[in-house]
């Protein structure tokens, strides 16, 4: 979606990075003393989630650049640290947290970077394995069109070797990664689903084999990959339908240059469940089979969950044995029904991704 508004904190208007970001959006322009204005401007809107996708706020982010993931009690959390670019996504996928999580959503930019810089000297100083991405609040990639922001994460990342940087994506916004020199310390990644999930619940994101033709340029390109079923829907047809999905990955994609590959079934908290019926109402993702989890999120029964984890991850072992598969928020069960073990036997979730990382990402190794 294009975007059709530009606001302005005043507090920054004049930095050089908003007068190029300026540049490039050919839209009206404000600068404005508040952000209660734009927070203000987007809720009177008669769909404030469709407006929000169309206006961007360029504030400065007045707090923590690099933040723990929250993660999700009772459910096995990998330890991965959020690097806070921005809000919200011009994308539009039926089942998105953030169409609840923030209030009202708003996609803002924050353009202090040199604070963030100056988080990433101290976390980097530390000497210890960090697995940063930039993908949970937005995605990391929506910015390539008015930013120069993966040059500057690419190569501040790439000149140190402890932490690696994950830049999660649905796009295929990949032009400006080609000569930058990564030193393998930045992760492609993609969000992949079934064809029929795309078409019908994720509205203005390229297809499955866009997706997978980026992912194979930036493996040309020497990147390391990782890739996220994330949420996986079930409906008629789906386990034959994401069978075709790892088929097309593994026949595009080598297993050796591929970090890691996370599963996760679709989940929600209860007041997601309005707003998808009000803004897709021919979506039927929210009359599955579901039951309140441990975390009060709606969740699909655990015997459907297992059946087809299961079903995902032997297939995944056919094709790709020694590929790390992991789960996004899921218990010791569930792990130790479909994968045959619990993390904590093998030195738990962090610990083994940690791992992962050093071996395609060239860390230095603390163990």
């Amino acid at each position: 979606m294009p975007i059709r508004k530009l606001y302005i904190n005043r507090q920054v208007a004049d930095l050089p990075l908003v007068k190029s970001i300026q540049s490039r959006i050919n839209c009206e322009s404000l600068i404005i003393s508040e952000s209660k204005d734009v927070f203000r401007a987007v809720s009177a809107a008669n769909d404030p989630i469709s407006r929000a996708k169309e206006v961007l706020y360029l504030t400065a982010n007045q707090g923590a650049f690099i933040k723990k993931c929250p993660g999700t009690s009772n459910y096995t959390c990998c330890d991965y640290q959020i690097l806070h670019i921005g809000t919200f996504c011009n994308m539009d996928c039926a089942y998105c947290i953030l169409q609840s999580y923030f209030h009202p959503p708003l996609m803002q930019y924050f353009v202090n970077q040199a604070d963030m810089l100056v988080e990433l000297d101290n976390l980097f100083a530390q000497k210890a394995i960090n697995r940063l991405g930039t993908g949970e609040f937005t995605d990391s990639l929506i910015w390539e069109r008015w930013t120069d922001l993966s040059g500057l994460l690419v190569t501040k990342f790439a000149a140190q070797n402890h932490s690696i940087l994950e830049l999660k994506t649905k796009t295929t916004a990949i032009e400006k990664l080609k000569d930058l020199k990564h030193n393998c310390k930045t992760i492609m990644a993609w969000s992949l689903n079934t064809e029929a999930v795309i078409k019908s619940e994720e509205r203005f994101t390229t297809s499955l084999d866009a997706r997978l033709d980026a992912a194979a340029r930036c493996e040309r390109w020497g990147y390391p990959l990782a890739f996220h079923f994330d949420p996986m829907i079930i409906y008629k047809g789906c386990f034959k339908d994401y069978h075709l999905v790892l088929k097309k990955l593994f026949s595009t994609i080598s297993p050796k240059n591929i970090v890691w590959i996370s599963l996760g079934t679709f989940r929600f908290m209860p007041d997601l469940k309005p707003i998808i019926q009000s803004r897709f109402p021919h979506s039927k993702i929210v009359y599955g089979e579901f039951i309140k989890g441990l975390d009060n999120k709606m969740r699909y029964f655990k015997p459907i969950r297992i059946k087809l984890y299961t079903w995902i991850i032997n297939w995944i072992r056919e094709m790709a044995p020694d590929v790390r598969v992991y789960f996004c928020m899921e218990d010791d069960e569930v792990w130790q029904k479909t994968m045959g073990f619990i993390p904590e036997k093998k030195g738990g979730l962090p610990h083994m991704l940690d791992k992962s990382a050093i071996e395609h990402c060239d860390l230095e190794s603390p163990f």
